[in-house]
């Protein structure tokens, strides 16, 4: 990516549509009603032959105190700073607002790339917005309209040169990073290593208010994510980039998730399903935990999703500073989670606090474990070497007086470890029997914690002799008869 391109603007104006529309996807929530962006959110943006980053941001408000909205402009603001070329976007039918006038004062002491767009001008209506933009000093505006793709051909005229620019500095980083080839000579039987393009993807789940954001602020060292005492800040599932001790990791930060009958709003339902498909798409998830309520009904079902998602599962119980009673606490807390959650048993349980960072190294080396092992494969010959002792030891049962065989064993894929047995009989194995084996495969080739697929397969049925009588052939006895039939 040669540069950076922040769209700002009042709330409304119609920055995430642009953003949708710079990137491809869908990935920004969009909504009618103002002030639905709050993070930052970063995309990879392609305008004809130009790829360059484009950040999403909150819709500037004219508060600058410690409140929700004075938070959000301060991530705003930072936004501006960081990035190369700054879009201003306005909206052309609602025209100049006073908010307008100050955020172009802004904007030309923070960022020497200013562009101005007047944003929803398809159509007369807009003409007098588009000439009332002239005003704030910003050079002629682009008209656009995001909704409909109109206008990013003047976009792209007024980019193209300032892409040349950065050209240069683009060129003297791509020298400095290794050229990586994720899928030349990569072992099939082997975990697959985290590159910088294809990092360790991990995503923060659980309910609102248990410091998802802050802990994820906590692993930068910097306040990238809106945080504050109020629940539900977070409502799009932000990704970031960063590096763990030589491993490239994305963490992605979600919104909470509260129990489906409480959710009745719009705008959150598409903040819950924003976090639900970060969940598909991460390879490690953490189920973070308040220490003053760990284990709720909504806490469970968040970790079953990810356990029927076949992802790796790391719990992390945050706010253990403010646990008074902590050797006891934790002898609880293991007992709750074994208790409550008998499919993720011997997933990893890490207490820590995202407010002084306590607990994070061992939260790290949770999480790169817990990857380690959902990638794990198991050779053929150990496997049913192990499956013959477990037969023995425990035979399966004989429901209708015909016992189960269980023939062959082996692992059919990775990521989550799932394996296939060859058995007579499959659709009368019980669960109980399933869950003997699979809780044999966690202990014996150390695998706690992570989702194993067990299917049992039958065989010997296609074989063509299977309902025939064993003395004369179908074909030989229908051939004799028509030789009777004949004389």
């Amino acid at each position: 990516m040669s540069f950076t391109l922040a769209i700002v603007g009042r709330p409304n104006v119609g920055k995430s549509t642009l953003f949708n529309r710079l990137v491809g996807k869908r990935l920004a929530l969009v909504d009618d009603q103002p002030g639905v962006t709050r993070d930052l959110r970063e995309g990879a943006a392609r305008l004809g032959d130009l790829k360059f980053t484009v950040i999403d941001s909150a819709g500037l408000e004219e508060a600058s105190d410690d409140s929700l909205q004075g938070r959000m402009r301060k991530l705003t603001e930072r936004a501006v700073e960081m990035a190369d070329v700054c879009l201003f976007l306005v909206d052309a039918r609602a025209g100049i607002l006073p908010q307008d006038e100050v955020f172009a004062d802004i904007l030309r002491k923070k960022n020497s790339h200013v562009i101005l767009a007047a944003n929803k001008a398809e159509g007369r209506a807009a003409d007098g917005g588009v000439i009332e933009s002239y005003a704030l000093g910003l050079g002629e505006p682009i008209r656009l309209s995001a909704e409909h793709g109109e206008g990013l051909n003047d976009l792209y005229e007024q980019l193209r040169p300032l892409a040349d620019a950065f050209a240069e500095r683009a060129k003297a980083q791509a020298d400095e990073a290794p050229e990586v080839d994720v899928d030349v000579d990569e072992d099939a039987d082997a975990p697959r290593v985290p590159t910088k393009a294809r990092p360790l993807q991990v995503a923060v789940v659980g309910r609102p208010n248990a410091g998802k954001s802050t802990l994820i602020n906590q692993f930068l060292g910097e306040e990238r994510l809106l945080t504050g005492p109020e629940a539900g800040i977070t409502r799009d599932a932000i990704s970031v980039n960063m590096d763990w001790n030589g491993v490239p990791v994305r963490l992605f930060d979600t919104a909470g998730m509260r129990k489906k009958a409480k959710v009745q709003e719009k705008l959150e339902k598409l903040s819950v399903s924003d976090g639900l498909r970060a969940v598909k798409f991460a390879e490690v998830v953490v189920v973070l935990l308040d220490v003053a309520v760990p284990f709720e009904q909504q806490d469970l079902r968040i970790a079953d999703l990810a356990e029927r998602e076949g992802r790796a599962v790391v719990v992390a119980v945050n706010k253990w500073d403010i646990e008074d009673d902590k050797s006891n606490k934790i002898k609880l807390l293991r007992e709750s989670f074994e208790r409550l959650l008998p499919q993720l048993k011997g997933a990893p349980l890490v207490t820590v606090s995202a407010k002084t960072g306590k607990g994070l190294d061992r939260l790290q080396d949770a999480v790169i474990k817990a990857h380690e092992v959902w990638n794990r494969r198991v050779t053929t010959a150990h496997l049913n070497r192990w499956l013959t002792g477990m037969v023995e030891a425990h035979p399966p049962p004989a429901p209708g007086g015909r016992r189960i065989k269980l023939r062959y064993m082996t692992q059919a894929k990775t990521r989550p470890p799932g394996f296939v047995v060859m058995c007579s009989y499959p659709d009368k194995m019980p669960a109980s029997y399933e869950r003997y084996l699979v809780n044999g495969l966690r202990l014996d080739f150390d695998m706690p914690g992570t989702p194993i697929r067990l299917w049992f397969r039958g065989q010997g049925d296609d074989n063509p002799y299977k309902n025939r009588t064993k003395s004369t052939p179908s074909r030989l006895r229908k051939h004799l008869g028509k030789g009777r039939a004949d004389e």
